[in-house]
């Protein structure tokens, strides 16, 4: 299971940060309340599709063909159904810790998925992320799931410190057996911004055998290559 302390921390309440027991207990009802949410909301989004599909063959009429206007807004509405169906499944690929089997994983394609699924976060901190991943780079854990708790973790850490107009460079590059992640931001702060993260990603990768080197505005996380 992700640390409650490190889940409880990232958007503390004061009842929460007295009581972490409540925090405990508010992040144990995600995974219950993020599978209602899928269903509720894919279904009327499978719904659209097909009343979409349906409504494109009346517009067909006699010619055989959409017309082209009306097939301009038909291909937008295709689109938007697709983007938030992938937004779903991605959000909640990243939020509900559902463990897996030892196996392998790929660093390169979870850290692209972690970036569009915090995309709206660092646009509202204004901060400007660079990117250089190296395709292909794959990892193998003791539970690959926990990946995602890796990612979003260092992630969201380098952009709190980054807020207000800083910068993010996310790196992923292969060093011999080894799979690095590397979240650098341009944050100044002397202090640690989120202890509690800190702790709890050094924790289960001490459980899961990733290597971690957190110190201000640099994070480097070593996994064993797969």
């Amino acid at each position: 299971m992700v640390s409650s302390t490190a889940v409880s921390n990232t958007a503390p309440s004061v009842q929460e940060v007295s009581d972490p027991m409540v925090g405990a207990a508010r992040y144990g009802a995600v995974t219950t309340l993020m599978d209602s949410l899928m269903h509720d909301v894919r279904n009327p989004l499978n719904a659209l599709a097909i009343h979409l599909e349906v409504l494109s063959e009346k517009l067909k009429a006699e010619t055989g063909q959409v017309p082209p206007s009306q097939e301009k807004n038909l291909k937008a509405m295709r689109e938007q159904i697709q983007r938030v169906d992938g937004i779903l499944r991605q959000f909640a690929e990243f939020v509900v810790h559902r463990p897996a089997a030892p196996g392998e994983t790929d660093l390169s394609e979870a850290t692209t998925r972690a970036l569009a699924v915090l995309a709206h976060e660092s646009r509202k901190r204004r901060v400007q992320v660079q990117v250089a991943v190296e395709a292909g780079v794959r990892v193998k854990l003791a539970d690959p799931s926990e990946l995602g708790f890796f990612l979003t973790q260092a992630l969201l850490r380098a952009f709190r410190r980054a807020d207000g107009g800083g910068s993010a460079r996310v790196l992923v590059k292969a060093e011999g057996a080894s799979a690095v992640l590397e979240v650098e931001d341009s944050g100044a702060a002397s202090t640690e911004v989120s202890p509690d993260v800190v702790a709890a990603l050094e924790l289960r990768g001490a459980q899961l055998g990733v290597e971690s080197r957190i110190h201000g505005a640099h994070c480097r996380l070593v996994f064993p290559r797969a």
